[in-house]
Parts: structure tokens; sequence; C-alpha cells
């Protein structure tokens, strides 16, 4: 079980209505954890449109959460 600090970013902020949270997750891979995360707050993107860091450094999606990490869900952003 690890502990995570997640930071969410834009449409993710808003639709889990918090731009951080702690949570508790038996997850084995960041893919896990965010599948699991989406399910609960209903999240519109699939992984594959996210890009995804672990304590400030991009990473992988097989990456297994650490305890203690801070992890970064980033959608992709639009500008004008």
């Amino acid at each position: 079980m690890a502990r995570v600090t997640v930071l969410y970013f834009a449409s993710l902020r808003d639709a889990a209505g918090v731009a951080e949270d702690t949570v508790e997750t038996a997850a084995t891979s960041l893919r896990a954890l965010y599948d699991g995360l989406r399910e609960r707050h209903g999240f519109a993107l699939p992984a594959e449109r996210l890009r995804v860091a672990v304590d400030g450094a991009f990473a992988r999606w097989d990456d297994a959460p650490a305890d203690g990490s801070e992890v970064a869900f980033i959608p992709p952003v639009s500008g004008g």
C-alpha cells in the first residue's frame, strides 16, 4: 500500500473538484492508479491522452507509485 499526493490540472482538476489529493493505493502501476481515480471522479480522458510525472519528472505509465511520492496527471492543454 502506498500513500501518494496526486496533483490534478486543467479538466482533471475541474472534474475532481480539487487541485490535489492524498490517496492510499494498492495500485501496481501509475496507469492502475489513474484508472481507479478516473472511475472515482468520472474523468473523461483516457490515460493515453495524458502525461504522468512523479516527483517533478516525467514517468512511465507502468512505473509503480511509491509511498510518499507526488504524482501529477497532466492533460493536453490548448491555447491560442
